[in-house]
């Protein structure tokens, strides 16, 4: 069994080019996974045009002709359509090829869908090239959390209704993907995502601000969890600032973060989607400062790969 986890961006907000940025990265928020020759990505920012040279790349290499190659296959999930959760995707080259074959899922908002959002924001009007001039094979699927998205051994993809779903009637080489929705994020809210394979679970929840007292429904949806990778934009200090507070901003802090690992009982922490004001310096001392934590947690980083 293969289940693989690696950061290709960890930044929120806006991308950071800058050299004090290099040692945690500085593209915004995607992440790769691959359970065995499933690629499933968690957002598209900036961090997944690097993922699409590397897949081009391997498929140029895998043939001499178009025939020969072996065709990329990803699913791409994003949480929500802040620009920096889908910025990159115009930039991932493998959809430009023709052979490619790209799900995207993600919700909607209150007027209109994912197809149109994604359309307006990214291709029609902010770049040369249209949405139905992409080459390769792109389908746009709304998801929610009433939803289900069940990927089997034959990679097909079966969108069904929550409650219809019984998770013991499902194949144990299925891969079962559901979503949790958080308001606290502004507008439309965001989706947390959980991918489950067998026994093992990985939970991603970006762009989440944690409630008093802990989110309830959210402690229960990962609860268990192998990896929690939770939003963790800001220090306490800058959270409560009486200058510029971040209360409302619909991001955690680090402490949110900790205390959230602790109460869904989650394996392992990595802390994700950091300010970009936060250079390597300061991310150094915050790893310093939670040394005494009983929750093992971990300060996520661009092409770090670890395997459940």
């Amino acid at each position: 069994m293969t289940f693989k986890v690696k950061f290709r961006g960890v930044r929120g907000s806006y991308p950071t080019p800058k050299s004090t940025h290099l040692k945690y990265g500085g593209n915004t928020s995607c992440v790769e996974v691959n359970i065995n020759d499933n690629l499933i990505i968690l957002d598209a920012g900036t961090g997944i045009v690097e993922l699409g040279e590397t897949l081009t790349r391997e498929h140029i290499l895998s043939g001499t002709s178009i025939k020969d190659r072996a065709p990329i296959n990803a699913t791409i999930i994003l949480s929500h359509i802040h620009q920096d959760h889908i910025q990159g995707l115009p930039f991932f080259s493998p959809a430009f090829i023709k052979t490619a074959r790209l799900d995207i899922y993600g919700p909607d908002t209150n007027k209109e869908k994912l197809k149109d959002n994604l359309s307006n924001l990214l291709f029609d009007k902010s770049f040369p090239v249209s949405l139905e001039e992409i080459q390769g094979s792109l389908k746009i699927n709304s998801f929610s959390q009433r939803q289900v998205l069940i990927i089997n051994k034959n990679k097909e993809h079966i969108l069904m209704d929550a409650s219809d779903f019984v998770k013991e009637d499902a194949n144990k080489d299925d891969i079962i993907i559901t979503a949790h929705k958080t308001t606290a994020h502004p507008k439309n809210g965001c989706l947390c995502i959980k991918i489950s394979y067998k026994d093992k679970v990985l939970v991603y929840a970006t762009d989440k601000e944690c409630y008093v007292g802990s989110d309830k429904k959210f402690i229960e949806f990962a609860y268990g969890c192998d990896l929690l990778i939770h939003d963790s934009q800001y220090t306490h200090q800058d959270y409560i600032s009486p200058i510029m507070p971040r209360q409302g901003y619909g991001h955690s802090t680090f402490n949110m973060a900790i205390e959230t690992a602790k109460l869904a009982k989650a394996k392992k922490l990595y802390f994700f989607h950091y300010d970009p004001n936060y250079d390597d310096n300061i991310l150094d001392m915050l790893d310093k400062d939670f040394n005494n934590m009983t929750v093992d947690f971990n300060f996520s980083k661009e092409n770090l790969e670890i395997a459940l």
